[in-house]
């Protein structure tokens, strides 16, 4: 066994140790090479279970928890994604071996610039990637069956809770500070929303308006 699938089996074992068991999820992760989305010093760590820092002052999350996140996210090959917070684009390429079309959305056009470069040379062209205030969704884009966002609200926004199907489940960091927060699991239904909370986490906030690059 060579050093670098020797990495990966321990990547994969890490996951499972940290509680995701979800099989479709850890394929996808196998197949999406972490290492990809990190950029100069840091990609020799792209293998530690630790968020890591990219541009424009964010972070690629660490992969336990793009893993518990997409598993709660209950992904199915029928389901258009909407994720708020592209940054690296680890994330959405995750979900594009789950989903059958993920839309993603950055408020840095430095993010979602060299993320699409990304994509395209991996051959992902069921990304498609926006410059966007995520806080406001994509209504252009909506419905979406799954809305995953990658950064902390002090409550489920509004306006992607309206963007959600009828079934359809959206998983958001939720606290007012970035010391305390929670994981959500929102699941709409015919009468409201149902509310399910999965875990601590820490997340950067959920930022409005466009990045100063952007």
């Amino acid at each position: 066994m060579t050093a670098d699938a020797e990495r990966k089996m321990q990547f994969l074992y890490a996951l499972r140790s940290r509680g995701v068991t979800d099989h479709a999820v850890l394929t996808a992760m196998e197949k999406v090479d972490r290492a990809d989305f990190i950029r100069h010093y840091f990609t020799d760590r792209a293998y530690d279970d630790m968020p890591l820092p990219i541009a424009c002052g964010q972070t690629i999350s660490q992969p336990s928890v793009v893993g518990l996140m997409t598993q709660a996210l209950q992904v199915s090959n029928r389901d258009k994604v909407l994720e708020i917070g592209t940054g690296s684009g680890y994330q959405a390429a995750v979900l594009s071996q789950l989903a059958r079309r993920v839309y993603t959305c950055d408020r840095h056009r430095r993010l979602v610039i060299e993320a699409r470069e990304i994509f395209e040379a991996q051959g992902l062209a069921n990304i498609t990637a926006f410059v966007a205030d995520g806080s406001h969704g994509l209504p252009d884009q909506a419905p979406f069956d799954r809305i995953l966002v990658t950064a902390a609200a002090e409550d489920p926004p509004g306006p992607l809770l309206a963007q959600l199907k009828i079934g359809g489940i959206m998983v958001v960091p939720v606290g007012q500070s970035d010391t305390v927060q929670s994981l959500i699991r929102v699941t709409r239904t015919e009468d409201g929303f149902d509310y399910d909370e999965l875990r601590s986490v820490r997340f950067v906030p959920l930022v409005e308006g466009l990045g100063r690059d952007a």
